[in-house]
């Protein structure tokens, strides 16, 4: 069963950064943030209040975080006191976010008044960076009650959305640079040379978590309807078997390969789009891409033990531990694929989540049917 994977992943996982705030840690926030709510199961949220509660130290301050690093990343993870405030009504969890938000106000801006996407990234956005920050700031923004950063935040997601957009292929790129330094950027458009799949759907997560916390109105339909243009393409460069490549737009590049953590996201987002207004169809669409990355990448290995095959471990632009990433096809088939990475599972258990919610809403399955335990078996042998 699926959520046995889940349980033995969430049992045995240790900090990304030895327990040093990051957003790779947030990433499986999010997923037992979305099982605990598609379940109602309190073991996600025991986990949930174990794991986020240890990199809190006994001054209430976020172990390994330093404001002054202004990295966006770091933001991500605050979704999950956010949320565990909202949830119990502890303060201490909304005074730890209240870190994040004093980042967010001094954190440096592009001359359009975007997020850099780091201080060591200057004048830099990155698609990574909206869903890093974005959702956060509309959520705290209702949990503390101030409105006046909900529309900030549509304004800067308006703005990033048309700087990223390449209106040629009808997708985002990765990065934009205002400043036109990086060798990476291009010189007319300021945007990097590829179509990265995560990124787009860092973009696409970002999209639908903050169309949630929007109430009916002219800016919620805005976003819903860039989000289904986006889904109309995104149908469109589906490979045969309903997955996503890891350079997205280019089917025939030498290497290509099925990515999975952008195929989950891809699910999650097609279908919590349909639960949230969009096409009604994409709901369907999206579990059937769930469906074919549990098939295909939930395999054992050499002891048994299942593992999320085929995630591309990290990517992105510029200088990096000695090495210059200039952003082509070339350069997003270089890099590591790590099985178990926790930015493809994170993102599996969101999907399963909204797969979970739209059999409910349909009369399929209760919250806490595993619908999937024939196709997750064969996985295992």
């Amino acid at each position: 069963m699926l959520q046995d994977y889940f349980e033995t992943y969430v049992r045995d996982y240790e900090y990304y950064k030895g327990g040093a705030w990051c957003y790779e840690d947030g990433c499986l926030y999010r997923g037992l943030i979305a099982l605990h709510q598609a379940t109602g199961d309190k073991r996600w949220l025991d986990h949930l209040v174990r794991l986020v509660g240890g990199q809190i130290d006994g001054q209430g301050r976020l172990v390994g975080y330093e404001i002054e690093e202004f990295n966006i990343d770091n933001i991500l993870s605050g979704r999950a006191l956010v949320f565990l405030h909202t949830l119990t009504g502890e303060k201490a969890w909304l005074d730890a976010a209240a870190l994040l938000a004093r980042q967010l106000e001094t954190h440096p801006r592009t001359e359009s008044d975007v997020y850099w996407h780091k201080l060591r990234y200057p004048h830099q956005i990155w698609l990574d960076g909206l869903y890093m920050a974005l959702p956060f700031k509309v959520e705290y923004a209702l949990a503390a009650a101030k409105p006046e950063m909900v529309d900030e935040t549509l304004r800067q997601f308006s703005t990033a959305l048309d700087l990223t957009y390449d209106r040629d292929a009808d997708l985002y790129r990765h990065g934009y640079d205002e400043a036109r330094q990086q060798p990476w950027a291009d010189a007319q458009s300021g945007l990097s040379p590829a179509h990265w799949a995560r990124s787009i759907g860092w973009l696409a997560m970002a999209l639908v978590d903050v169309v949630e916390n929007l109430a009916p109105g002219p800016q919620r339909q805005e976003l819903v309807d860039r989000a289904s243009a986006l889904a109309s393409r995104l149908l469109a460069l589906r490979t045969s078997d309903h997955r996503w490549l890891q350079v997205i737009d280019q089917p025939d590049a030498a290497g290509n390969y099925p990515e999975s953590s952008a195929t989950a996201m891809f699910s999650y987002f097609l279908q919590k789009l349909a639960r949230l207004g969009g096409p009604a169809a994409l709901a369907e669409i999206g579990e059937t891409s769930f469906r074919s990355l549990v098939r295909h990448e939930l395999r054992p290995d050499s002891h048994g033990r299942p593992q999320l095959h085929n995630i591309c471990c990290v990517a992105g632009l510029g200088g990096f531990n000695g090495r210059y990433r200039d952003g082509t096809v070339g350069y997003y088939l270089s890099e590591e694929i790590r099985p178990d990475d926790i930015k493809g599972v994170g993102p599996l258990m969101m999907a399963y989540a909204e797969t979970l919610r739209n059999a409910q809403s349909v009369g399929l399955a209760s919250p806490r049917t595993d619908e999937y335990v024939e196709l997750t078996a064969a996985a295992k042998r």
